[in-house]
């Protein structure tokens, strides 16, 4: 039976790779994470070419957090995380890294992410409610949405973890009424990729 069982499970996760395989999930992830890394690369490049030539990233980073509330900076990050993630998350978490409470604030900052997706989800709910707008970002985002509807949780998971734009794949899911719990299990995976990004950020500030 134990045998059975096994070769069953094999079986499923065989078929599962071949589909994966077959529809382009596999270059998909490949060619978004290549797409991503650039921008992360560049990113890390221009903090170090700042801290070195022009500024001290430190005192910088202590500034903002003496400056600004972190209820503001909070609230920025929140926003920016529900509209698209029009600010990289890197920025967030080495101001955490400068915080008083570092650990504290990069959780919240999780939470911020991980709640923006929610309502990044809902926003795509809503967008099928108007016809005129839900059309449009048919259009716009045609390929994302084919992609959430084939390939579903694993583009959440890969959306949470990697750096992929985690709003538009909650978007997406949302427009094709992914199942709400689902996502939401899926969607804590965003904890882990920004306490993993953390080990490194942290170090650099």
């Amino acid at each position: 039976m134990k045998k059975e069982a096994k070769s069953k499970k094999k079986s499923r996760a065989r078929l599962l790779h071949q589909y994966y395989s077959y529809t382009g999930f596999y270059k998909f992830v490949a060619k978004s994470v290549k797409k991503a890394i650039i921008p992360i690369v560049l990113f890390i490049a221009a903090i170090f070419a700042l801290d070195y030539f022009v500024l001290d990233l430190n005192k910088l980073l202590v500034t903002v957090t003496e400056t600004y509330s972190p209820i503001g900076i909070l609230g920025v990050f929140f926003a920016s995380e529900s509209l698209l993630g029009i600010i990289p998350p890197e920025l967030f978490i080495a101001w955490a890294g400068k915080s008083e409470f570092p650990i504290f604030y990069l959780s919240l900052l999780a939470a911020a992410s991980y709640l923006g997706g929610i309502v990044s989800y809902f926003i795509g709910v809503g967008i099928t409610k108007i016809p005129v707008v839900h059309k449009q970002i048919e259009t716009n985002m045609a390929k994302h949405i084919k992609n959430t509807r084939k390939w579903g949780g694993f583009l959440i998971i890969v959306g949470a973890l990697l750096p992929i734009p985690f709003a538009m794949t909650s978007i997406a899911a949302g427009i094709i009424r992914f199942p709400f719990m689902s996502y939401l299990m899926y969607g804590l995976l965003r904890f882990i990729r920004f306490y993993a990004y953390a080990l490194v950020i942290f170090e650099m500030v």
